[in-house]
């Protein structure tokens, strides 16, 4: 049996090479901003991982989080090579994912930017491991780093989940084209947020 040929390009589904073109191929074709723009169409849910570091409570806001496996319980979460918190959390090997509720958009934007105490003023328990749960969250994972794997400008970390929080009544903070919102349902008029895309700009670097 022979081997096929090499292909002349990459069509699209009408068969023509509009495909190329547009850029759907190949990594240099995708526009970096046109990249935010179009992934912000996809809503998530707000969280702030958080830790302590020689006693010292740490953070940082991450909207990609995510559940893995049921057996054995696992997330995984993708912070930013430029954080600057996700050193110290990775070198405790240990996190708590606070699920942020609609009213905490305050939290949301003090955790999404580079800050010496963004717990100043903010009110936590320990969970039973003593690792900060804020006050006022939907709930809360405790979680264990297993792996991390690194993936272009982002660490990929793959975490145990440990212990759980009680679920709590409310509506979670969402975060969808660049706001923070309840719904896919936002005002086109209002400013876009600090942090304005799925990916941070560059001097927000604890946000993911």
């Amino acid at each position: 049996m022979s081997a096929p040929g090499p292909r002349a390009s990459a069509a699209s589904p009408d068969g023509s090479a509009a495909a190329v073109s547009a850029g759907i191929v190949g990594d240099a074709a995708v526009d970096p901003q046109r990249f935010r723009q179009v992934l912000g169409h996809f809503a998530t849910g707000v969280t702030v991982l958080a830790g302590l570091d020689a006693g010292e409570p740490i953070g940082f806001a991450c909207q990609a989080f995510a559940a893995l496996s049921l057996d054995p319980p696992l997330v995984l979460c993708c912070p930013a090579k430029s954080s600057s918190t996700w050193p110290r959390l990775a070198r405790t090997g240990r996190f708590c994912a606070n699920m942020l509720a609609a009213e905490q958009r305050d939290l949301a934007r003090r955790f999404g930017v580079s800050s010496p105490d963004k717990f100043a003023g903010v009110t936590w328990s320990p969970d039973p491991s003593g690792l900060p749960i804020l006050a006022g969250v939907l709930t809360w994972a405790s979680c264990a780093v297993e792996t991390v794997h690194e993936a272009g400008d982002h660490y990929v970390v793959i975490a145990r989940v440990t212990s759980l929080g009680g679920s709590t009544a409310g509506d979670p903070l969402l975060f969808y084209r660049g706001r923070f919102t309840l719904s896919a349902a936002t005002d086109e008029q209002s400013p876009p947020e600090v942090v304005d895309t799925l990916l941070a700009w560059p001097q927000f670097a604890d946000w993911m």
